[in-house]
């Protein structure tokens, strides 16, 4: 009965996650009113840029302390933080667009405050989603991912629904819509700690236990001392760890010589231990200090999974049985890894080339539609932004959703990496520069936003699992805080290179509006950057994928690993 409360309490916490996660992708809703809100303040296509570029780095260039805060503090914290920043950021928006006057700075200070806002929330709801389901993570964060990627498509609909051609009333939903999605969340979503299961191997084995490492919580090491050394803590957030071998530790000694119900203090010390499994040990054996309830949160952490010490009674944790619970690389440790670097490139790269589409949909619709009939109502511009965002935005979430799924299979079934579905997602991107470099009908720009969509979904559907199961689900967060910091390089460089191209098609009329009639030529050069750039992202990604092979073997070689 209380397995299926939990189950069903997790479950309602993976779709608290999933709501919230859906108010925080509204950064890739901004081509659905970037174009219309620049015509009314007269900006040019680099100051729009600047402004959406502001919302990206907001996005991903604070992943690092809100990695940290997450990690350290509980995901609910940020939740409320990023509620509250999100209505902030966009409201001055709206009085912008209704005044017709703005500052530039100002208003890129208030879109960071956006991406700031979904940032925090989301990692939360990432963080909860992997701790609440370890077993399952590709699958649990795919539907958060997921969701963060179908926002914009959520956003642009209700827009298009109820307030058609309305970009002041489109604004307003954005403040009061991601606040009351994510602050409704919040009473929801929380992290619950699994159980672990007893196990025990048979007595009559030698003395390999010198060769085993067992790691404990510095927070339990301080316990079995007899005293405190660190406050209780919210699951989810972390605790120090400190590694032991028992060949140094007279207690883990006794424990072998001394196994099972006969050795109370050695059970309980064990109890607050994560050990790796072996065998069932019947209800009948258990020792009261073994019931299932023990006070195991998601950060505890284990070693190897196999077990050759004889007589001991092993603690089969639920939660930790892949590399990913076994390894916890992260700060400096994390930037002198090969590993990092790798996939910080991929990031940067793949990242970079979406957001630029992304970011710049609606103005490939003006420049398309002008110059294939100039005739066209500005209502009926509004209206093919906002298809083609929630195009990218239904891309997003199918990329995200089959890359989350589909890498637990490539795991689990094939026994292949994770990181082809990177390669997967090269090769879609490197697709859709290639239509968006001869598609002059608008009829077909179709294909270059859901193409888009669909590559940038695929990345970030699968990225968090690679990161968690490289450098460990310990550090997620703030892991992923440093993964992020790519596309704030990439997407700004790109972004702004796509404002400058199109700027130099630009014509001022007489009354000040800005316009370009030369179709395809207004952006194509920078499309024909990001193809060369689609084909290096695809070279990096089978370069990893062989690095990271050739380690695994090198690992197993060796045995169990150190880490």
């Amino acid at each position: 009965m209380l397995d299926q409360q939990l189950h069903r309490a997790r479950v309602i916490s993976s779709v608290a996650a999933t709501v919230i996660s859906l108010a925080c992708g509204t950064n890739y809703v901004y081509s659905a009113w970037a174009p219309q809100f620049a015509d009314k303040l007269n900006l040019t296509t680099t100051q729009s840029n600047l402004i959406g570029a502001a919302g990206n780095l907001g996005m991903y260039s604070m992943g690092v302390p809100i990695g940290l805060f997450v990690d350290n503090r509980g995901p609910r914290p940020a939740v409320v933080a990023g509620a509250l920043l999100l209505g902030l950021g966009y409201y001055p928006f709206r009085a912008s667009y209704e005044n017709a006057a703005g500052s530039v700075p100002l208003l890129c200070f208030f879109s960071y405050l956006t991406g700031l806002g979904g940032c925090m929330a989301f990692q939360a709801a990432v963080k909860t989603s992997a701790l609440n389901w370890p077993h399952h993570r590709g699958t649990a964060t795919a539907f958060p991912l997921a969701a963060f990627g179908l926002s914009a498509f959520f956003f642009s609909q209700v827009g298009s629904l109820f307030f058609p051609g309305d970009t002041s009333a489109f604004l307003t939903v954005l403040a009061a819509g991601t606040f009351a999605l994510i602050f409704t969340g919040f009473f929801f979503l929380k992290v619950y700690p699994h159980a672990p299961a007893y196990h025990a191997v048979p007595n009559g084995g030698s003395g390999s236990d010198a060769q085993r490492l067992r790691r404990t919580s510095s927070s339990e090491d301080g316990k079995a001392r007899g005293a405190r050394r660190f406050p209780d803590v919210e699951p989810g957030m972390s605790t120090p760890t400190t590694y032991t071998t028992p060949a140094t530790s007279t207690q883990a000694q006794t424990d072998a010589e001394a196994p099972g119900p006969s050795s109370s203090a050695s059970a309980q010390l064990r109890d607050q231990t994560d050990v790796e499994s072996a065998r069932p040990l019947s209800p009948s054996r258990r020792t009261p200090d073994e019931a299932p309830d023990s006070d195991v949160d998601e950060t505890s952490s284990l070693m190897s999974k196999s077990s050759s010490l004889p007589g001991d009674v092993l603690v089969q944790s639920s939660v930790d049985m892949d590399r990913s619970h076994r390894v916890d690389i992260r700060g400096w440790r994390l930037l002198s890894n090969v590993d990092f670097w790798q996939l910080f490139t991929i990031m940067g790269i793949l990242a970079g080339i979406g957001l630029m589409t992304i970011n710049n949909i609606g103005h490939n619709v003006n420049a398309l539609w002008r110059r294939f009939d100039d005739s066209v109502p500005e209502s009926f511009l509004v209206q093919r932004q906002q298809m083609h965002v929630s195009i990218l935005s239904i891309g997003s979430f199918g990329g995200r959703l089959l890359s989350g799924v589909g890498s637990d299979f490539l795991v689990k079934v094939v026994g292949a990496s994770r990181a082809w579905c990177l390669v997967a997602a090269s090769l879609v991107f490197c697709i859709a520069q290639l239509f968006a470099l001869n598609v002059s009908n608008p009829h077909y720009l179709g294909f270059v936003s859901g193409l888009s969509g669909l590559g940038y979904g695929f990345l970030f559907g699968v990225f968090p699992s690679i990161v968690a199961e490289t450098f460990g689900i310990h550090g997620l967060s703030q892991n992923w805080g440093f993964m992020t910091l790519s596309p704030v390089i990439s997407g700004n460089i790109f972004n702004l290179f796509y404002g400058a191209v199109f700027d130099s098609h630009i014509i001022v009329s007489p009354d000040g509006d800005r316009s370009c009639y030369d179709g395809l030529d207004c952006y194509k050069n920078a499309y024909f950057v990001t193809l060369g750039a689609c084909a290096l992202g695809l070279v990096v990604t089978l370069s990893t994928i062989r690095h990271q092979h050739i380690a695994r073997l090198r690992e197993a070689g060796k045995g169990p690993a150190e880490d």
